[in-house]
């Protein structure tokens, strides 16, 4: 099998766009987009998360920033699949590890939360956020944001005590 890496660039335009439509056209929970439209290499997004309703965070935006490195998404890598006497390309998908150079975003918030993952400098703990934990390629700054915003709405951090609104690290 042989194989050909999916430019980052490629997903990461795939991402911005697909933030626009959210933006636009989505349920307006979750909005993305990059932070600075000069940055060639699409490393820095911002992020913003309705809270939740029927919750502490009900009517709150917080936001959020999101670091994407050269590794980001992770590899996705096209092979070929060879049956008999017809080739097809299919993904493969490389797990996250740090000794495949493979690793989450790194993200944090810029509005004072306060959630079971997200440590007192507003950095979400890549090791109690499952997102982050597990991290896979077919994941997406909008799932973060999604994922994010259902940690919020979860028994453990629906009725939390939160900082005084608009309040920023």
């Amino acid at each position: 099998m042989a194989g050909v890496t999916v430019p980052r660039n490629f997903r990461l335009l795939e991402e911005l766009e697909q933030g626009e439509k959210v933006t636009k056209g989505g349920d307006g929970n979750v909005s993305y987009g990059l932070d600075d439209g000069d940055d060639l290499l699409m490393r820095y997004w911002a992020g913003a998360i309705v809270g939740p309703a029927n919750t502490v965070h009900d009517g709150r935006i917080y936001t959020v920033k999101l670091y994407c490195d050269q590794n980001y998404p992770g590899k996705v890598i096209l092979r070929t699949l060879i049956l008999s006497h017809h080739s097809f390309l299919v993904p493969y998908e490389v797990a996250a590890h740090p000794c495949l150079g493979v690793q989450a975003p790194q993200v944090r918030f810029e509005t004072r939360v306060n959630l079971s993952c997200v440590g007192h400098n507003g950095v979400v703990d890549a090791r109690t956020f499952h997102v982050l934990s597990n991290w896979s390629s077919k994941y997406t700054i909008e799932t973060i944001l999604v994922e994010l915003r259902r940690e919020m709405a979860s028994p453990q951090n629906r009725k939390l005590s939160q900082p005084p609104e608009g309040t920023t690290y």
